[in-house]
């Protein structure tokens, strides 16, 4: 495997630009770079965990893990993410689209989606992942993964507005995936996530699980090893 070699782009029209090129894009917009792979650190619990309102779904069930790849793959990659955490903007603009081209697109790996809100910006590292839930309960996964790369390309202006006007851009509803931010409706979703994350000894984000082994970083080579190994 070459890995010096520049991640292929993706495909797209010519209404909008690749996921490959806008993180891409955003990477060199706001001059992160990922020789620091620690990650952003949890710190326990956080007051702001809650949330009023006690549905899960519209269809009253716990949402599942989105998904890329081949879901039937032997081999599963797992990220815990906080829509709010700079290491996971960073990741996803530079690290994820060699994932992508290497292993996702091949269909060599099923890649899953967790949330893992810190709060790295209280209460926003909730909302968003409320926004994201809500994007992926209207429409499935294919949408929900274009939704999250727009919430990391905005992350500098996460909010009520941003959620609806990104949702619209998607081709859903806005106001509603502002209320179910606001109102923290998939709290069931975000926060089982969050608490499995613990359970398998995940403690910051970025955090990457291979075939249920804890990362201790977040770079290319060191996903691409443990896939290795685990095939």
């Amino acid at each position: 495997m070459d890995r010096s070699r520049q991640p292929a782009a993706d495909s797209s029209d010519q209404a909008r630009p690749s996921s490959v090129d806008r993180r891409r894009a955003l990477l060199g917009a706001a001059g992160l770079v990922t020789t620091a792979l620690a990650g952003c650190l949890g710190s326990g619990t956080s007051g702001s965990s809650g949330g009023s309102g006690n549905a899960t779904t519209r269809s009253g069930d716990p949402l599942s893990a989105p998904v890329r790849g081949d879901p039937e793959a032997g081999v599963t990659v797992a990220v815990y993410e906080d829509f709010a955490c700079p290491h996971c903007q960073s990741y996803n603009a530079e690290i994820l689209p060699e994932v992508e081209s290497e292993y996702i697109e091949p269909g060599t790996i099923r890649y899953e989606h967790r949330d893992f809100p810190l709060p790295v910006d209280d209460p926003q590292s909730y909302y968003a992942a409320n926004a994201a839930r809500a994007v992926q309960d209207r429409t499935g996964d294919e949408e929900f993964w274009t939704y999250a790369d727009l919430l990391f390309e905005n992350q500098s202006s996460l909010g009520g507005d941003r959620y609806a006007s990104l949702a619209d851009e998607v081709g859903v509803d806005g106001d509603p995936v502002r209320g179910a931010a606001a109102s923290r409706v998939y709290r069931t979703t975000v926060m089982g996530n969050k608490n499995r994350g613990k359970d398998e000894g995940v403690t910051g984000t970025p955090g990457v699980i291979v075939d249920g082994n804890v990362l201790s970083g977040y770079s290319f080579d060191a996903i691409s090893s443990a896939i290795e190994s685990a095939r």
